[in-house]
């Protein structure tokens, strides 16, 4: 009996462990996006970022980003940000809370490739130097060791490209990360970059994005045939 039982226990535990090895191994696999898959499932997206100029009016009026180019896995990360709550725009979170994991890989496939030109490269560094002020808030805040010295070359693919982004939306965005998690509507929650934007005035955060948004980058907004 006391035989019986040790060996149930140890098949027990050995099927515990090869579930877990299988969950792990299943977690890990990263899922493959099709970019022709995210083309048929884009309309959920097209009627804010595929109007040339769109504007949101909450929390105040901005231009919705330009999405088109965008690094895939960043695309990935910041529609998982919106169903976990990490992000709190109601319109977005209620559309990513809709997709499935495979349906977020497609879509970042479709508009990472969308409207890029082969060949096309950016400088290293932007044709535009900032001034005095700005120069000296991208210096304090080291926005380069993430974003690239160009602001288009991120060091991890799970970071933005921001060059040429709307500067509108932009400043929004790093008021978003310096409110954190004040307002159940609004707000962002990176404890990196909310540490970053709480060390400036809205003033300083309009400057930089001001700087960052006239600069050359990939980004675009690419019209849906209906809306041109």
């Amino acid at each position: 009996m006391d035989c019986a039982r040790k060996m149930n226990k140890l098949l027990t535990a050995v099927f515990a462990i090869a579930v877990a090895c299988v969950t792990v191994a299943s977690s890990a696999q990263e899922i493959k996006g099709d970019a022709t898959a995210g083309a048929q499932k884009a309309s959920i997206c097209m009627g804010c970022h595929g109007i040339p100029g769109y504007r949101a009016s909450f929390p105040e009026v901005y231009q919705v980003p330009m999405i088109a180019g965008q690094g895939a896995q960043y695309i990935v990360s910041a529609l998982d940000q919106y169903r976990k709550g990490d992000r709190k725009f109601p319109t977005m979170r209620a559309i990513a809370a809709s997709l499935s994991d495979q349906d977020i890989a497609d879509l970042a496939a479709y508009y990472s490739t969308l409207g890029v030109v082969a060949g096309a490269t950016l400088p290293e560094k932007p044709t535009i130097e900032p001034g005095p002020r700005v120069a000296a808030i991208l210096a304090k805040a080291n926005c380069i060791a993430c974003h690239g010295a160009n602001f288009a070359k991120p060091i991890s693919p799970t970071y933005p490209q921001i060059a040429g982004q709307h500067a509108n939306y932009l400043y929004v965005v790093l008021k978003e990360y310096k409110d954190g998690n004040v307002n159940p509507n609004f707000g962002r929650d990176n404890p990196i970059m909310g540490g970053v934007a709480k060390q400036f005035s809205d003033a300083d955060l309009k400057a930089v994005a001001d700087y960052v948004g006239s600069l050359n980058g990939d980004l675009k907004t690419v019209s849906e045939s209906r809306f041109k």
